[in-house]
């Protein structure tokens, strides 16, 4: 019924049955799906890693905790592993 109302969910039906039917079809999607999630896998880990330094960089100008917090979107716990011990 969805299908019959919105044409890209119709072809997204067709797409998905093509694929069911044919294994290797569903091989080489199912490993371009793995590959296009593990690249965004490591850019969110590369931004993350950007922003523990940033982080780190604002510690040690002495800014305060909840800065650094609204500027790199890290938690307060992140942010505070990040703080050198004395």
């Amino acid at each position: 019924m969805l299908a019959e109302r919105n044409p890209q969910i119709g072809k997204a039906v067709v797409k998905l049955r093509e694929l069911s039917t044919d294994e290797r079809a569903r091989d080489l999607y199912e490993r371009r799906e793995k590959a296009r999630r593990d690249i965004a896998a490591r850019e969110k880990w590369a931004v993350k890693k950007r922003m523990f330094e940033v982080a780190r960089n604002l510690l040690q100008m002495d800014i305060p905790t909840d800065k650094i917090v609204m500027a790199t979107g890290l938690t307060l716990e992140e942010i505070e592993s990040q703080r050198p011990s004395l």
